[in-house]
């Protein structure tokens, strides 16, 4: 915000049915990503060897490092495509998309070229056995020559959802994981293809999908002149690489916390990983009912701030924190009723069903000691407070390290899963403490 001159509050409406048009089908969106996730490991699951289990398990965490890494290519583009739609700055959100899709066709191209070495780094992290290695190996090569359709996939994820359009995110998740879903149960399981095929089914969906998002932008902006000068502005590029660089570090300390748990639960053995694996799929389901209402938190806070209204953003605050506590309340109660059940229907292998069984309650709160990070983390990208959001995230980072390092050595892997809890909780509250000096800051300009 340019603090030199005195912007025009245009405050708008804040209400629970304006959250919930953005949330609702961002939720069922989301959701199908930890569908997804719960079909390959059943898939797999299903062949009934646990080093196959814990080779999908690594294989995603390689996948998860990678990819996740470059998630400002989502978050970034829904913070500023929503700082320009409370501005009523049109071209700007065209051109803020196809800076993203450069970043995104540059990035992806490059980091399929390099898959193989992202395996081998994945193998020598994890430390794990030979037939985990074998199959994570399978399954990293193949599903990386996704890396340009998925990132693209981001990019217009992230300009749909800076514009509130949570019904076309929702219609372009389901046909992503919808083809993933169909294509992994009829190539790993039906024809055998095992990981393999789970692998394969992720580049075809992912393929798809793009197609159709640029088919229905492109629809879109077939009617507007392209903005190139837009597109090349140095101060707008600077600004974007300056939010970008700061949500990368953001999301590569989230998956160092999320790497060091896998690779703490392999060293507790193969049937430990596999089970940990079949957990954070719990983890996963909460997470995504969470992360619609921190959509809604993106959309409606980055609006109020390019519209330099308060009184709105304020609004959107509440009404997504107090959604997000009634979800994952829900959320919680759900896993820990219906767990067991769920777990015998992801694998049946009855060593991982019987060590999954005991950590369960765990996997399930944790819908509600992360809720307040997954919604203040839609609150600071929507007002593109990347910095402070980073800052947040190490020091999570560093907290969860002092608790790995102690409870999982006292506890083991009771201890483990007390470290997560401890990393979400103090990136939520950290975050918390943060929020009413930036408010101040952001606002203080209004003339109110």
């Amino acid at each position: 915000m340019d603090q030199t001159t005195a912007p025009i509050s245009k405050p708008f409406a804040v209400t629970n049915r304006s959250v919930l048009a953005i949330a609702l089908p961002m939720t069922l969106a989301y959701l199908t990503t930890p569908l997804l996730g719960l079909t390959d490991t059943a898939v797999v699951g299903q062949l009934g060897d646990a080093a196959l289990l814990g080779g999908l398990a690594a294989g995603a965490l390689v996948f998860d490092v990678v990819f996740s890494t470059f998630n400002f290519l989502r978050s970034g583009t829904t913070g500023l495509v929503s700082q320009a739609f409370g501005r009523g700055d049109a071209m700007e959100e065209q051109a803020v998309f196809w800076r993203a899709v450069l970043i995104a066709v540059v990035t992806g191209v490059a980091m399929a070229a390099l898959a193989p070495f992202f395996s081998i780094g994945g193998q020598w992290f994890m430390g794990a056995e030979a037939t985990v290695n074998e199959a994570m190996d399978t399954y990293v090569r193949i599903r990386l020559l996704a890396a340009p359709f998925s990132l693209v996939n981001y990019a217009i994820l992230g300009y749909v959802l800076g514009r509130g359009e949570g019904g076309l995110g929702l219609i372009l998740q389901l046909v992503l994981n919808g083809i993933n879903i169909a294509l992994c149960i009829l190539l790993g399981l039906e024809l055998g293809w095992g990981v393999a095929g789970v692998a394969w089914a992720t580049v075809c969906g992912e393929f798809v999908a793009m197609l159709v998002g640029l088919a229905i932008l492109l629809n879109r902006f077939h009617k507007s002149p392209l903005p190139v000068a837009r597109i090349f502005d140095m101060a707008a590029i600077t600004h974007m690489m300056t939010l970008n660089r700061d949500i990368m570090i953001r999301s590569f300390s989230l998956l160092i916390a999320f790497a060091l748990f896998t690779r703490q639960g392999a060293q507790f053995g193969t049937v430990t990983l596999a089970a940990n694996a079949v957990l954070m799929n719990f983890f996963l389901v909460g997470g995504y009912f969470l992360d619609g209402f921190a959509s809604a938190a993106e959309q409606l806070s980055g609006r109020a701030v390019g519209a330099f209204a308060e009184s709105s953003f304020r609004r959107a605050v509440r009404l997504t924190l107090y959604w997000g506590f009634g979800l994952s309340g829900g959320a919680a109660l759900i896993f820990l009723v219906f767990g067991v059940d769920l777990v015998a229907v992801i694998t049946t292998a009855p060593d991982v069903r019987d060590v999954a069984d005991i950590y369960l309650p765990w996997a399930a709160l944790t819908a509600l000691s992360g809720v307040l990070a997954f919604q203040m983390d839609g609150v600071f990208i929507g007002a593109t407070w990347s910095r402070d959001m980073r800052n947040a995230m190490l020091i999570a980072l560093l907290a969860f390290l002092a608790a790995l390092f102690t409870l999982a050595h006292l506890y083991g892997n009771h201890g483990l899963w007390a470290a997560l809890h401890v990393f979400l909780l103090v990136r939520g509250f950290t975050m918390l403490m943060i929020l009413p000096r930036r408010t101040r800051t952001t606002f203080s300009t209004v003339d109110r």
